[in-house]
C-alpha cells in the first residue's frame, strides 16, 4: 500500500472520496468540507480546479464518462459524490446520463454514492412541510428527472444516500439567487425578491450541507443500503429573508447603517413571455411556483443519525455569503474606488 493510500485510512477503513463536478458551486464546498475533515479528496473536473489543489486534494482532469480511468486514479475511494449539475437549459438531455456515470463509477469502486437532492420531486401544489415520508408527485420535466435520478440509485449492489435541501447559497463562486437576482442591484439601493414576501421558502447554506455530507459519509456503514435524508436549513418568509440580507448588506458596507433598501419583485409574466424565445427564462418560469407556494423541509431521521444537524444562524450565514461575494468581485477586478462608489450610491 502506498503512503498516499495509508494517509487516507482510519481504523482500517478508507477515508477517500471522489467529488464529481468539483468546480461547481456545490462541488467546491464539498471538496473543502471533506478535505477539512481529514479525507483524501479526488476532485474531478475537466478544467483546472478553481480552488488550488494541494494537501489532501488531488485534481483529476478526467471526464466523468471515463469511469475506468477515474476508478484507476482513485482505487481507494469508498464514497462518490455526484455534484455534477448541467446547465439549467440542458437538464432534459444531460442530467440522467451524468447520473448514470456516477452510478457506474460507484458500482465499479464498490463505493457509496451520495447526491444532493432538491424539492422538485414534490410538484405543485407543493406540501407546506416535506419530510422523508412525504409522497413524491412531480408535475414537470425537472421534477420527473429528479425522481428518476433517485430511483436509479436504489438498485441492488449499490449503496446510496440522497440529502435533500432547499435553495443553495453560500460558499465560493457565484450563480445563486442571491447574487444573480436578490443583491444584483444593491449598489442602487434595491433588493429584488423573487416571490411574495409573506410566503415561506426553503434555503440551505452550502457549508452546513457539506458538513452533513461528511458526517453521513463517516457513518455510512451504519446506514441502510439506500437512504434519503432531508436537510432542514432555513425556512423563512420572504420578509424575514429580506430583513436578514439587509442587515448583512449594512454590515458589509453595501448599505449605509440606517439605509432602507427599496424592495422589488420579479416580473414573472414578462419572464414567461420572454421564455417563448429564451430557453433559460422558460425554465425559470416553469419553477416559479416554488416562490409562490410556501414550503420547508423537515427531517424524521437526520438528527437521530447525526445527533446535531449542522446549522449556521441565518444572519451569520448571510453575512459570510455577502463577504464572499465581495471577495469574488474584488478578485475579478472591481476596483476599490468602484466599490466605494457603489456604497455611496446605495446610501443615497
Amino acid at each position: 500500500m502506498t503512503d498516499a493510500m495509508t494517509e487516507g485510512q482510519e481504523h482500517g477503513q478508507s477515508r477517500a472520496v471522489i467529488v464529481l463536478g468539483a468546480n461547481g458551486r456545490v462541488g467546491r464546498v464539498l471538496v473543502r468540507a471533506f478535505a477539512g475533515a481529514g479525507w483524501r479528496v479526488y476532485a474531478q473536473a475537466r478544467r483546472a480546479l478553481e480552488d488550488a489543489a494541494g494537501g489532501r486534494v488531488i485534481a483529476l482532469r478526467i471526464g466523468a464518462d471515463d469511469t475506468a480511468a477515474l476508478a484507476l486514479a482513485a482505487p481507494d475511494a469508498t464514497v462518490v459524490v455526484n455534484a455534477m449539475n448541467p446547465l439549467y437549459t440542458r437538464w432534459d438531455t444531460d442530467a440522467l446520463p451524468l447520473n448514470d456515470r456516477a452510478i457506474a463509477l460507484a458500482r465499479r469502486l464498490g463505493a457509496t454514492l451520495m447526491l444532493p437532492g432538491n424539492v422538485y420531486n414534490y410538484g405543485s401544489p407543493i406540501p407546506e412541510w416535506i419530510s422523508e415520508s412525504t409522497p413524491q408527485r412531480p408535475v414537470n420535466p425537472k421534477g420527473h428527472i429528479r425522481a428518476r435520478m433517485e430511483a436509479a440509485m436504489r438498485v441492488p449492489g449499490l449503496r446510496s444516500i440522497v440529502v435533500r435541501a432547499g435553495d443553495f447559497y453560500g460558499g465560493p463562486g457565484k450563480g445563486t439567487w442571491i447574487d444573480q437576482v436578490i443583491l444584483k442591484d444593491i449598489a442602487r439601493g434595491r433588493i429584488t425578491y423573487p416571490g411574495p414576501l409573506d410566503r415561506a421558502h426553503s434555503w440551505t447554506y452550502l457549508p452546513d450541507l457539506a458538513q452533513a455530507f461528511v458526517q453521513l459519509a463517516e457513518r455510512r456503514e451504519q446506514l441502510n443500503a439506500h437512504e434519503t435524508f432531508h436537510f432542514p436549513g432555513h425556512t423563512v418568509t420572504g420578509a424575514d429573508f429580506v430583513a436578514a440580507i439587509t442587515r448583512a448588506s449594512r454590515r458589509a458596507g453595501l448599505l449605509a447603517a440606517q439605509a432602507s433598501p427599496r424592495i422589488a419583485g420579479l416580473p414573472w409574466p414578462l419572464i414567461r413571455a420572454i421564455g417563448l424565445v429564451y430557453p433559460l427564462m422558460r425554465e425559470l418560469a416553469r419553477m416559479s411556483y416554488l416562490w409562490r407556494e410556501p414550503h420547508g423541509l423537515v427531517s424524521e431521521r437526520l438528527a437521530r443519525v447525526l445527533g446535531t444537524i449542522p446549522h449556521t444562524p441565518l444572519d451569520e450565514a448571510l453575512a459570510r455569503t455577502v463577504a464572499e461575494l465581495q471577495g469574488a468581485a474584488a478578485r475579478h477586478g472591481l476596483a476599490p474606488e468602484t466599490q466605494a462608489a457603489s456604497r455611496s450610491t446605495a446610501a443615497s
